[in-house]
């Protein structure tokens, strides 16, 4: 059995919920106020059985407060613990290194994961990013600027991107 913890802090767009584990990497994260919405998105072998509420996740409650008060950077330094396969992998690790106010195409994002053809399957890591906003997928968007999808919706990928503009 494992544990893991759970906080949900106000933002500017909505409320963010993060589940961490133990040693504090996140596990999930996203503008929600429910832990029910993002427990599914935690690979299964990551998932912990036990969710603890805290009022405050040390350096993730600050970070997230942080990001959304301005500083872009906040994020850059928080541990992440998702599973995939190995292209996943690369695709998560690759949107870590995409600066805030400077999106890229999902055929960019392809690239930077070393596969310049799995433009799809760079779009589907970012569809499977169970740790929105520490790992940046709203950074993506289509070739020609349009917005694209996100799990959070349109509002709050415009809201981000903008903030980081």
């Amino acid at each position: 059995m494992s544990t893991g913890h759970v906080s949900t802090i106000d933002t500017p767009i909505s409320p963010f919920t993060a589940i961490v584990a133990m040693d504090g990497a996140v596990l999930a994260s996203g503008w929600t106020a429910s832990s029910d919405e993002l427990l599914p998105q935690v690979s299964p072998s990551l998932r912990p059985t036990t969710l603890t509420t805290r009022r405050d996740l040390g350096a993730v409650t600050k970070a997230i407060r942080a990001y959304h008060s301005g500083d872009l950077d906040a994020i850059t330094d928080i541990p992440v613990r998702q599973r995939g396969g190995e292209f996943m992998q690369l695709a998560w690790d690759a949107l870590r290194t995409v600066p805030a106010g400077k999106p890229v195409s999902y055929a960019d994002h392809a690239l930077l994961a070393g596969r310049p053809a799995a433009v799809r399957a760079a779009a589907t890591a970012c569809a499977k990013n169970a740790a929105a906003l520490f790992v940046p997928c709203h950074r993506v968007v289509r070739t020609g600027g349009a917005i694209g999808n996100f799990r959070w919706g349109p509002d709050v990928k415009r809201w981000l991107l903008h903030h980081e503009s």
